[in-house]
């Protein structure tokens, strides 16, 4: 391990690209009308969100295990570097098609920093002393999700929507410089070959369920012939992957990892704690705003009660596990809180105050709080060293696929339900135009009888939404019981003889 000094200048490092790859879209968000003003293209404006999102999710396995494989240094600034290039090029973009390409180069970049980042800090600090550093993670997450709007609108009307990408730069160049001239670990020196009809199997899984959930219910239908074949492509290619993995003696995602239990259980916990997590991020702030008349300026902070609760909560969770070495409470804690918050969340009416809200979402972050640095912890406690890159891919991709699946499922529920809602009152619903989201401007402008329709179409449809993921927070908590409390390991991972 470094000497102390060196550690934090590194954790200070890999914080920075952790802040890097969740703000990206969070900032993004506010300056789309902008984007869209300059560069036209409305009908692809939506791919500058999925070309990101996907080009991430199918690059994480494959960052994780070429750490792994070739050195977790030098996998991690490679990915920093692709990072900022594709940032620079999204900046000096001409065209709509250019900003989606250039996304896509961002993205395979922002795969590998946050799971870059974890495997850095598990290669440098034991499992018992990680509870240490889950209140810093938490807290560059929470800062991301609440700062993230605010910044996003601030930059856009001060320095223009381009800023939104060159603002990466020099955070980037920092943590590259910090990372490079202070981080010592071995080299790696892989003699096994890459194994490329994995990585393709698993991009084509990836990809076919990351479109699914992107289109299904919306640009098409969920019976569809696009969405069936996207089904079935899936099915194929998931097929082929776990054929491969038998095959290769160096597979991108080794299925012996599963034969843990614990690994196992975790990953689970990581898709539903995703799956529940981002349906209550995308379905809140709308409630908020239709219902309870809150400005979309404050858009930022609306979140703030549930993101304050989960970085308390790391904050208290992690000094406890380091203390104590136990971590089973914490995981079942966070099950319960989880279902709760979105059980009662699932009730909000339109007469629920702000306040009320606010309190709601305190449970549901303190769930979150439990949950998301523990499942990290246990997943890394349960492989070996020289699987600690994949097994932190494999969290991060559950938890991203969860957070797609449940946005869509979450999506789709809610505008049926409003769709239902606004067709029983009066046929209010040509008064929106059919539409399932009207921005609080648009709301304002209709007449009062379709107002208040709308507004209890919107309640309803976020009782269905939060119901359901309530649903998937309650499984969490039972699978937490399953998972067995081995004692965590109070020594970082040695290098092997041969390249220590």
């Amino acid at each position: 391990m470094p000497q102390a000094r060196n550690l934090y200048v590194v954790i200070g490092a890999v914080l920075i690209a952790m802040l890097l790859a969740s703000l990206d879209n969070l900032i993004l968000g506010t300056a789309m009308p902008s984007i869209v003003g300059e560069l036209g293209g409305l009908d692809h404006l939506s791919w500058v969100v999925t070309a990101y999102t996907l080009a991430t999710a199918v690059s994480t396995p494959v960052w994780g295990k070429a750490g792994d494989m070739y050195g977790r240094k030098g996998a991690f600034l490679a990915s920093i570097v692709i990072f900022l290039a594709g940032s620079a090029l999204a900046g000096l973009s001409q065209d709509m098609t250019q900003l989606v390409a250039f996304r896509a180069v961002q993205g395979l970049g922002a795969g590998g920093l946050m799971v870059g980042a974890l495997a850095i800090i598990s290669s440098l600090v034991p499992p018992r002393e990680m509870g240490r550093y889950q209140g810093m993670i938490a807290g560059t997450m929470g800062l991301a999700m609440i700062g993230g709007p605010l910044a996003g609108g601030a930059i856009t009307d001060h320095l223009g929507w381009r800023w939104c990408f060159y603002l990466n730069l020099p955070l980037g160049v920092v943590a590259l410089v910090m990372v490079g001239l202070v981080l010592h670990l071995p080299k790696l020196r892989a003699t096994a070959r890459i194994d490329y009809a994995g990585v393709a199997a698993l991009a084509t899984t990836i990809t076919s369920i990351v479109l699914i959930t992107t289109w299904g219910g919306g640009q098409y239908g969920w019976t569809s012939p696009a969405i069936l074949g996207l089904g079935a492509l899936a099915a194929v290619a998931f097929g082929a992957f776990l054929a491969a993995e038998r095959r290769v003696a160096e597979p991108v995602l080794p299925l012996g990892l599963f034969r843990s239990a614990n690994f196992s259980l975790v990953t689970v916990i990581a898709f539903l704690l995703g799956f529940g997590m981002f349906g209550a991020m995308t379905f809140l702030p709308l409630f908020q705003q239709t219902v309870q008349g809150a400005s979309a300026s404050s858009a930022g902070m609306l979140g703030m009660p549930m993101f304050l609760a989960m970085v308390a909560v790391n904050l208290v969770a992690g000094p406890v596990i380091t203390r104590t070495g136990r971590y089973k409470v914490f995981l079942v804690a966070g099950g319960a809180l989880l279902a709760t918050g979105l059980v009662l969340l699932s009730t909000m009416d339109t007469g629920t105050t702000r306040l009320t809200t606010g309190l709601y979402m305190v449970l549901l972050g303190a769930g979150m709080g439990c949950l998301m640095q523990t499942t990290l912890i246990v997943a890394l406690q349960s492989v070996e060293p020289k699987d600690l890159g994949v097994a932190s891919s494999t969290a991060t991709l559950g938890r991203t696929i969860g957070g797609s699946i449940g946005a869509s499922v979450v999506g789709a529920l809610f505008a049926g339900r409003v769709q239902e809602i606004m067709a029983e009152r009066a046929g209010t619903g040509g008064a929106t135009g059919g539409s399932a989201q009207l921005d609080p401007a648009a709301l304002r402008k209709l007449p009062a009888a379709a107002r208040d329709a709308y507004e209890h179409a919107v309640a309803g449809g976020t009782h269905q939404a939060f119901l359901v993921a309530a649903g998937f927070g309650l499984l969490a908590f039972v699978l937490a019981w399953f998972v067995k409390e081995v004692p965590l390991r109070d020594r970082a991972p040695a290098p092997p003889p041969d390249e220590g």
